[in-house]
């Protein structure tokens, strides 16, 4: 299974607010947002990360927390993201073209206007603006193929490429 997740901001103490994320510290949400992805992701299982994993600690502290997480981990980077531990990560890039499930996913951690074979029916994902649940909606009743995976948008927790598909009537 292929699963996407974006702007965990482990670490991150502000985020809390920002977002309005439902917890009480941010120790309660590193442990909340592994739970969540550990809760579908298996070991097996591919878990593309669209950036910014943490803020605010050192690589060393987001690399401990990343090694709890399940998952053939893929790191596209973000504006937030430092040089992790790269034995962590089966990729690291800035950017992803992936075929699946007899689609083309468009991979950034932000968002595009345009994007390769946008007119052949690819799908760009992405995160970075922190959106509620109604971005991706604005875009379907739009027609754009575009979906933010960011947790914020997606109850706190990462959304399948299945569950993707099927969100634009693809599946």
């Amino acid at each position: 299974m292929i699963y996407f997740t974006s702007d965990l901001h482990l670490g991150h103490n502000n985020i809390l607010k920002f977002t309005g994320r439902p917890y009480d510290s941010m120790e309660e949400m590193n442990r909340e947002l592994i739970r969540n992805i550990n809760f579908r992701v298996t070991k097996n299982d591919w878990l593309y990360i669209l950036g910014d994993v943490s803020h605010h600690i050192l690589p060393e502290q987001t690399n401990q927390l990343l090694a709890r997480i399940n998952g053939r981990k893929v790191l596209v980077r973000g504006n937030h993201d430092k040089e992790y531990d790269p034995a962590l990560f089966e990729e690291i890039c800035d950017y992803k073209k992936l075929f699946a499930y007899g689609k083309t996913f468009i991979l950034s951690h932000y968002p595009f206007l345009s994007w390769d074979r946008m007119a052949a029916g690819s799908l760009m994902l992405h995160g970075h603006i922190h959106s509620t649940g109604e971005y991706n909606e604005e875009n379907r009743a739009d027609g754009l193929l575009r979906y933010d995976v960011g947790v914020d948008a997606n109850g706190l927790r990462p959304v399948s490429a299945y569950e993707v598909l099927e969100f634009f009537g693809l599946r």
